[in-house]
């Protein structure tokens, strides 16, 4: 991952005003069910092919800055993983890149853009990862956050996925320092969550 956090691209969407935010600028808000619903939104969600490429460097580009990620002490190139897509239109909204790695499915990256966050794209493509999951008779998907990401552990718990392991310092040791992440939180550790693949 790139080590400058704050990157020009907005990673949220102010439900207040609409602005675009990069990770540094985003703050939580508290909201009661009622007011966190969004319009719904037509996708669908499919597994890549080698046309896509030029879309998911554009996406990696935001979310990232580069396509190559590192959890769990590997590298991921999110140009050799497993794909899952979410289009509206024809255009990607969403992507979910995976590996096949110690025995389960890892999620390398889960991006969707800002403008669709929150219309159901994320868990969508956890479904289509567990999917994948019960195809290839592997038992758990894993996904590793680091601990300023208070979106993501908030996205994957409330998706049935459990922490079960904090590699302390983990984050700090491969930036070099504890660089500022979502909302100013320096970054120190990689929180890693599983859960268990469902039939459905």
């Amino acid at each position: 991952m790139n080590a400058d956090f704050d990157l020009p691209y907005p990673h949220y969407r102010c439900p207040e005003c609409g602005k675009d935010l990069p990770v540094g600028e985003a703050r939580m808000t508290v909201t009661c069910a009622g007011h966190t619903q969004k319009n719904p939104v037509e996708f669908s969600v499919r597994t890549a092919t080698a046309a896509d490429r030029s879309a998911i460097e554009r996406i990696c580009d935001q979310a990232l800055g580069e396509t190559v990620t590192d959890v769990f002490g590997s590298t991921f190139d999110v140009l050799d993983g497993i794909n899952l897509l979410a289009e509206s239109g024809g255009q990607l909204i969403g992507l979910m890149s995976t590996a096949v790695f110690g025995g389960e499915i890892t999620v390398v990256l889960t991006s969707v853009y800002p403008e669709h966050q929150g219309t159901g794209v994320g868990a969508a493509l956890i479904d289509a990862a567990n999917d994948l999951a019960a195809k290839r008779n592997l038992a758990s998907l894993r996904v590793a956050v680091t601990n300023d990401d208070i979106p993501l552990l908030y996205f994957y718990q409330r998706h049935g996925f459990a922490i079960y392991e904090v590699a302390v310092g983990e984050a700090a040791d491969r930036f070099g320092s504890a660089s500022p992440g979502f909302s100013a939180i320096p970054v120190r550790d990689e929180i890693r969550l599983r859960r268990n693949v469902c039939n459905r």
